[in-house]
């Protein structure tokens, strides 16, 4: 089986080409170039490097979110022009369970955190239990206090990766248990996304194009400030 998999979830763009033995090839770049100019350049640069015959694979796999509404709009797009095209079928891969997946087999927690903004961040808990990787809360937007606060029950070490590594480092780095991962298992990769895909496919999770659906958990900006404009004419209106 082979999987052609993308991740365009966050500020990385990944593509990566795997069979179940090994990632045949992997191509991840952290620019500033937009997803929507990157992710098909990438993948022909995956295929053509590896001499890989496209209309071969066996499914495309897709970080499924939550992320950036605007990747995760490419990212979706993408998937299903390919799918749509080589008649496969998608495999919906969670983005914070591929990220927590970069961590193999440690007995500390996982805790992958994306930046939300206004000091939000998607985020779950996981541990690893008998050789498989458990989400222990669900994925969840939650203020960083709230994710740190919801850590420090367990009383132990707690690895924190994800772009909102950074921007909440600080805070962070107050917790003694606290580990950061470093820069090369911090961000999606799309090798992960893979990875992760054979599981979900020998589980049925494989989907008809037209039936892939990102994990949004908030709504837009665009209609958060909407509703909250809203709101306050409401209220100056009682």
């Amino acid at each position: 089986m082979k999987i052609l998999a993308l991740d365009t979830t966050g500020q990385v763009a990944s593509v990566a080409l795997a069979d179940e033995e090994k990632l045949i090839g992997e191509y991840t770049i952290n620019y500033k170039m937009t997803h929507s100019q990157t992710i098909m350049p990438m993948v022909d640069a995956v295929v053509k490097m590896t001499d890989f015959d496209l209309s071969t694979v066996d499914y495309i796999a897709c970080s499924q979110g939550p992320g950036s509404f605007t990747g995760l709009r490419i990212g979706a797009a993408t998937a299903k022009g390919l799918a749509l095209g080589l008649n496969k079928k998608i495999v919906p891969v969670p983005t914070l369970d591929a990220l927590a997946y970069n961590i193999f087999e440690t007995d500390k927690i996982i805790c992958p955190i994306m930046d939300a903004r206004r000091s939000q961040v998607y985020t779950a808990l996981y541990q690893w239990e008998d050789g498989k990787l458990q989400n222990l809360t669900g994925h969840i937007a939650v203020s960083i206090d709230e994710i740190i606060e919801r850590a420090e029950e367990f009383d132990m070490g707690v690895i924190f990766l994800g772009d909102g590594v950074p921007v909440h480092k600080e805070k962070l780095l107050k917790n003694e248990n606290f580990i950061l991962a470093p820069p090369s298992c911090n961000m999606q990769n799309a090798g992960a996304v893979a990875s992760l895909a054979f599981d979900i496919v020998k589980n049925g999770g494989a989907l008809d194009g037209g039936d892939f659906t990102p994990i949004y958990i908030r709504k837009p900006q665009a209609e958060r400030e909407l509703l909250e404009k809203q709101a306050m004419e409401g209220k100056n209106n009682d």
